[in-house]
């Protein structure tokens, strides 16, 4: 939120002038492409196109079939989802030819880092297809609040692609003078001494104490960490892969279940269908690369197909995947493992459409902020708003219905909360964005609640000055990137509080002190 968009159309602009650029090529996440467009005309009046299918379909249409839909323009924005596409990238390869007075601006560029939870640095394809275009370009520009995971072969592997003469993958990057020559950093710290009047973050964690010892979270929490247990003794003699997709899928029901009841419970009742399959020798297609299960490892990122598309299609995709991983640890299940299973499936379908001591201190705390006399008969709101972030489709649907039951008979209840998410499509995502940015004496909408399809560049900030986690993501840079939408230039407040919950009695929660903690260290 320090202006990274507005330092590369100032770029830009003289490029042009100085008569340096013809063509531009802006890659970016799916949510901001339309942010960039707008950014772009309004602040600079440099009209660029969005390449996708409906711009492709239109040339055709008016150009004739064999056209190169590059070919029609000079400035183009392309989604991150679309590059790795052949049918994208081939024509635009055509189009670039020597790559003079070409310029690539490359958006949330970290993404295109290759992944390293392992020794070595791992190509996805985002890498692989930014590679291939990278050195196309006479001009480049990368994009980033956070080039660096903490992994250096992934970052030298990313200056790679930026600058192949200055480095090289799996090449330390040791000195800042290697830096200096291609780096622009900004830092909060650098604009409040030149006089920007920035927000001050809190961090809020909302610890809940004193939880009877029979609430569906303390007790399934206890009963999963015995299955684990007694899962883990019969993996003992069991081989390196084996071990390792068995604690993809028991990790998997750990975070399900920090985030939700409800989201525990469709992902307990997938790994007990996987279970009964088994049991009669239905075949499952067996993981020939553990890397190939990303979405119970950590979720999707912005790189990903799946960042634009719709929630359950995204859930559906991941129990396939846990599918997957259980059948590769070729192991059944015992009659102990299977009376744990059934007992967590019973607590969790009696509690799934229930509300929990987050939805209680969310009722409290919406009356204090937002709806002083919410409970009664049309009930008038502030001008106050509200973000709330969940990483899962389950939870967010749970959490929806909950707090629409919270803010039933208020004033105008219908239009007061909204959800946003991946799938919903362009102009409901412009209009979501419109609406929760927009004066609230105008526009009724006063909670949005998101999944991490809102995470990355999105601004929310115009009108928006709390933000709660509903759930903590694993990744901390996650943290950090939901943060972000409403700690950034133009916000209004002088002060930003991001609250996020902590179970005071739940081991697991010990986990999520730590991910916050390293969120701020990064």
């Amino acid at each position: 939120g320090l202006g990274k968009t507005i330092e590369a159309g100032l770029i830009l602009r003289e490029l042009l002038l100085r008569q340096k650029l013809q063509r531009i090529i802006v890659i970016a996440p799916p949510s901001v492409v339309l942010q960039w467009k707008g950014e772009m005309e309004s602040r600079f009046g440099l009209d660029f196109e969005v390449m996708d299918r409906k711009y492709i379909s239109r040339m055709r249409r008016e150009r004739g079939w064999g056209i190169n839909p590059w070919s029609t323009h000079t400035r183009f924005i392309l989604s991150q989802s679309l590059v790795r596409n052949e049918e994208y990238a081939s024509s635009l390869r055509d189009w670039l030819g020597d790559g003079l007075k070409t310029m690539l601006i490359l958006d949330e560029a970290h993404n295109a880092a290759p992944a390293s939870s392992s020794k070595y640095a791992i190509d996805s394809k985002l890498t692989r297809s930014i590679r291939d275009l990278a050195w196309r370009f006479e001009h480049k520009l990368f994009l980033s609040a956070t080039p660096h995971n903490g992994h250096s072969n992934s970052f030298s592997a990313l200056l790679e692609i930026l600058d192949p003469s200055r480095f090289c993958r799996g090449v330390p990057v040791r000195n800042k003078t290697d830096l200096d020559p291609i780096l622009v950093r900004r830092l909060k710290e650098d604009l409040r001494k030149i006089g920007v009047d920035l927000p001050k973050r809190i961090v809020v964690p909302i610890v809940i104490e004193g939880l009877q010892k029979n609430s569906p979270e303390l007790v399934l929490a206890s009963l999963l960490k015995n299955y684990k247990e007694k899962r883990e003794e019969r993996l003992k003699k069991a081989t390196v892969k084996q071990k390792a997709a068995e604690l993809l899928v028991i990790g998997n029901l750990q975070k399900r279940l920090l985030s939700s009841v409800e989201a525990f419970h469709r992902t307990l009742n997938v790994h007990i269908n996987t279970l009964n399959k088994k049991e009669i020798e239905e075949e499952i297609r067996i993981a020939k690369n553990l890397d190939q299960l990303d979405l119970l490892r950590g979720g999707i990122n912005g790189d990903d197909d799946r960042a634009d598309s719709d929630e359950l299609q995204v859930e559906e995709e991941a129990a396939h995947q846990h599918q997957i991983a259980m059948k590769t640890t070729g192991q059944g299940i015992c009659k102990e493992e299977w009376e744990l299973l059934e007992q967590m499936n019973n607590i969790s379908s009696n509690a799934r459409y229930k509300n929990d001591e987050r939805i209680s201190y969310l009722k409290k705390w919406i009356k204090n902020n937002l709806c002083p006399s919410l409970g009664e008969k049309g009930a008038k709101w502030n001008n106050e708003r509200l973000l709330i972030f969940t990483e899962y489709a389950a939870t967010k649907y749970w959490l929806e219905s909950q707090i629409r039951s919270l803010i039933a008979d208020s004033d105008l209840e219908e239009k007061r909360i909204a959800t946003f998410h991946g799938g919903i499509g362009d102009e409901k995502r412009e209009f979501l964005k419109s609406s929760f940015n927009s004066n609230p004496v105008d526009n009724p909408l006063r909670i949005l609640i998101a999944t991490d399809a809102a995470r990355e560049g999105v601004n929310l900030q115009n009108h928006c000055r709390y933000l709660f986690h509903f759930d903590v993501p694993w990744n901390p840079s996650r943290m950090e990137q939901r943060n972000g939408r409403i700690d950034r230039t133009l916000q209004r407040a002088k002060v930003v509080r991001c609250h996020y919950f902590v179970i005071a009695d739940r081991e697991e929660d010990k986990v999520l002190d730590v991910l916050v903690k390293k969120t701020e260290e990064i």
